[in-house]
């Protein structure tokens, strides 16, 4: 299908961005990647009256330590991540999860910051993050504020976000020595994750986040058997509640003791 007419606005810094947003009231919608929009504007399920294009930003891709913290900019690609050498030697969660992001096309394109604004329920990266007990940097009119990503997540392809602001940075402890995984069942290499499973161990304490289980991801620590005993996945094509409550603990299982190892 062909999306209705929009408006098209490119800025090159944030606050343009953020200015073009306010100009468009609540029918504008910022643009990272593209690969979670487009398909939903395609398919009439979004209608934005102006798209601001926020890939001519400069200064929102990286990825850099500040101490124990990783820094991440919202628009670095998923590929950067998959492959950046600070990730593979100190979270090596976040470069694992990218790779499970869609395929090569995908990758190349889509941002860390565009997944996580989008929320959507069967996304890799949320979980990832939640399980890093992150936080989001959030930009608008009045300045910054950040958002841990345990209150981010607040409902189905909903989030903190105010109107009017853009998702400008993310922060995630360093693992250094501790383990993590991340496991995914879908019935294709590209797609979405029917349940997907984010697990950490630090000094033997186990946490794990699942995707796919209801309309946020999902976060658990230690007794994580009993949260997932609760989980209340929603029945569609792929699957039954219990069924994909059954994933979720398989799946957790898996991560753990590829995490343990």
């Amino acid at each position: 299908m062909i999306p209705t007419a929009f408006g098209l606005a490119r800025p090159t810094t944030v606050d343009e961005a953020l200015r073009a947003l306010a100009e468009g009231g609540d029918d504008a919608r910022p643009l990272a990647g593209g690969h979670s929009l487009i398909p939903m504007m395609k398919l009439r399920l979004a209608a934005p009256s102006l798209l601001v294009d926020l890939s001519r930003i400069e200064g929102l891709s990286y990825v850099r330590e500040d101490g124990d913290t990783i820094v991440i900019g919202a628009l670095t690609r998923h590929v950067d991540l998959e492959r950046s050498e600070l990730l593979a030697g100190r979270c090596r969660l976040l470069a694992e999860t990218a790779s499970h992001v869609g395929d090569v096309q995908v990758r190349n394109r889509g941002t860390i910051g565009g997944s996580l604004a989008h929320a959507d329920p069967h996304g890799d990266l949320p979980a990832a993050v939640l399980a890093l007990g992150g936080e989001v940097v959030a930009t608008g009119s009045g300045g910054t504020r950040t958002i841990p990503v345990a209150e981010f997540f607040r409902d189905y392809m909903t989030t903190a976000l105010e109107p009017g602001e853009l998702l400008t940075e993310i922060r995630v402890p360093a693992l250094d020595a501790a383990g993590s995984a991340y496991e995914k069942f879908n019935r294709r290499a590209q797609d979405w994750a029917v349940v997907g499973c984010a697990a950490v161990v630090r000094q033997q304490r186990e946490t794990v986040a699942w995707t796919g289980v209801g309309p946020t991801p999902v976060r658990a620590e230690d007794d994580w058997r009993s949260v997932a005993d609760t989980l209340q996945p929603p029945a569609d094509l792929s699957g039954s509640t219990e069924y994909k409550r059954h994933l979720a603990k398989v799946l957790a299982e898996r991560a753990l003791a590829r995490a343990r190892g």
